[in-house]
């Protein structure tokens, strides 16, 4: 068993992933609640069959420390879906500063955007505006929900309603 579990607060706000055997141990401890099941899926043991979870709620409430997003090369990438921000080539990526550093930008999400080389180098040290040059979305700093779904191996469906995208 691979697949993972997305586990809710006791407020339904999601938490954190992990196993389904992590999981299946929390609801048969009676420490958390089966909210939804893996689409028929099943997990045996000798004399009994439990269905197999898919999300799962606390029945406690967890004071999670902030879950913020770590401000790295390949979460930039991945929150711009691995493709140029200008020209939408998937190509010898690399980082641009819409703000060019040159000119005080800082390195922040709403800052940096993925860039091609040529694309990057074509913009050099000025703004799109000054360069013509148009970014396909502007650039925001994600949040944790979204990178939840890096987890999802083909459950998305049953995850969506939970983990709520607002930037699409």
């Amino acid at each position: 068993m691979n697949s993972r579990v997305l586990v809710l607060n006791q407020d339904y706000s999601p938490l954190m992933v992990c196993s389904v055997e992590r999981a299946f141990i929390l609801v048969y401890l009676k420490k958390s609640e089966l909210v939804r099941s893996s689409n028929g899926h099943k997990i045996h043991s000798v004399t009994q069959s439990f269905p197999m979870p898919s999300v799962i709620r606390l029945n406690r409430y967890v004071n999670a420390p902030y879950k913020g997003v770590n401000l790295t090369r390949q979460n930039i990438f991945k929150r711009d879906n691995n493709e140029c921000q200008y020209c939408g080539t998937k190509k010898d990526l690399t980082i641009d500063h819409v703000i060019p550093r040159a000119r005080g930008g800082k390195d922040t999400w709403i800052n940096l955007v993925t860039a091609c080389k040529r694309c990057n180098a074509k913009k050099g040290d000025y703004t799109p505006e000054e360069a013509n040059m148009t970014l396909s979305r502007k650039p925001y700093k994600p949040s944790y929900s979204i990178f939840l779904k890096d987890h999802l191996n083909g459950q998305a469906g049953e995850w969506d309603v939970y983990l709520g995208d607002n930037h699409h």
